[in-house]
């Protein structure tokens, strides 16, 4: 009797209404607001978990291009990932019908394997597919060992955890459409740098080490890791305006007649209008950067002769990585410098044409720039 009366002391017990609107709140607000598909799912299955009173939840996704089911653990585990259709999990999305067990050791499809090596005794389990915005199937949720007296799933929770799914699917799939989207802005970003370089006979790599060199000097400033990730991504579209320069004046050998210098400071403000109605944010960065990396902190660059902090710190950074990396590089007009000779000029030009702080923090990163240099050159063409 008192075993019995211990046991039942450890039982839960579900929700009240009032509970599970709470959870669900809580659980949506911060799903809402969170991009990384990883967080996500540990958010989502946590909500689960708590919903149904479930000792664990699970969330399972498709990787359809590797045929396989996986889900992401919390505290630091590494992704689990599994045969597409195998195990219970595989069952449920293949049909794409809900299966509940009251004992798993009693249904064939359970793999007992990884409760042989964790101690763990899986009893009841509800596994519950969900879907996409074009209602197809594109991952389950899966609640293990409810915690009540009754120790089984019922169709309650079935439907609360249906519930919890549909959300679920459809915040997934906005937040890998929009991972999808940046990951394709940054292609085409990249790809439009060189297209830039390319008229001008500069290689790929300049722009490569530009955005590294500026993301480098955003971390160095403080800014967030998101940010400086958005500058760097941003950072190839600086020369895009030259697309419009007459080869003449890009790729003249000599010095530029004042009337050809003229014609080629076009191409900052050529590169701002390009990019700067877009409404995408990544490329309203490049469209900053693009118009403001010739201006100088003493008001003598050009499009507008801004002066200062009235220059965008995107482009007060990306001045100073745009000039390190083409003194650097040997060009039709002139010759690569060495090393010494930048850093001198850098360092005479804190406070006239670059921002003392960035200046400060590109010494102090040098080591960093330097390696990033030495990793990405340029393969000198054969002739």
């Amino acid at each position: 009797m008192h075993d019995s009366a211990h046991d039942s002391h450890s039982f839960k017990l579900d929700l009240s209404p009032e509970q599970m609107l709470k959870v669900i709140f809580e659980y949506t607000a911060k799903i809402a607001i969170e991009k990384k598909l990883e967080s996500v799912l540990i958010l989502m299955a946590n909500m689960g978990r708590e919903m149904v009173v479930a000792d664990r939840c699970t969330v399972w996704l498709i990787d359809a291009a590797h045929a396989e089911l996986f889900t992401v653990v919390a505290h630091g585990i590494k992704e689990i990932r599994i045969p597409y259709g195998s195990g219970l999990v595989g069952a449920a999305i293949s049909s794409g019908l809900p299966i509940f067990i009251d004992d798993a050791y009693e249904d064939a499809r359970h793999n007992p394997e990884s409760d042989k090596k964790t101690g763990y005794r899986t009893k009841s389990i509800m596994t519950i597919p969900f879907r996409n915005n074009q209602g197809e199937v594109m991952g389950a949720y899966q609640a293990i060992n409810k915690l009540t007296q009754a120790q089984t799933f019922s169709t309650q929770d079935m439907e609360y955890l249906t519930l919890a799914a549909s959300y679920s699917g459809k915040s997934l799939e906005s937040i890998m459409l929009h991972q999808e989207i940046i990951e394709t802005q940054k292609e085409i970003i990249l790809a439009m740098g060189k297209i830039g370089e390319g008229r001008s006979k500069e290689t790929g790599n300049h722009v490569k080490r530009v955005a590294q060199y500026s993301y480098i000097l955003a971390i160095g400033l403080g800014m967030s890791e998101w940010e400086a990730e958005m500058l760097r991504s941003a950072s190839p579209m600086h020369d895009i305006g030259k697309v419009a320069i007459p080869d003449s004046v890009l790729n003249k050998p000599g010095k530029l007649t004042e009337e050809e210098f003229e014609q080629m400071k076009q191409h900052a403000d050529i590169g701002y209008e390009f990019l700067r109605n877009s409404k995408r944010q990544l490329l309203q960065a490049a469209a900053i950067v693009a118009w403001q990396h010739h201006e100088k902190w003493d008001g003598s660059g050009y499009p507008r002769g801004l002066m200062g902090e009235d220059i965008h710190l995107y482009g007060r950074i990306t001045a100073l990585a745009d000039v390190f990396d083409a003194l650097g590089s040997s060009r039709v007009y002139k010759p690569a410098w060495k090393l010494d000779r930048i850093l001198e000029l850098i360092e005479a030009e804190r406070g006239r044409h670059f921002d003392p702080m960035v200046v400060d923090v590109f010494f102090k990163e040098l080591p960093s720039i330097l390696e990033v240099r030495d990793r990405e050159a340029d393969i000198p063409e054969m002739e």
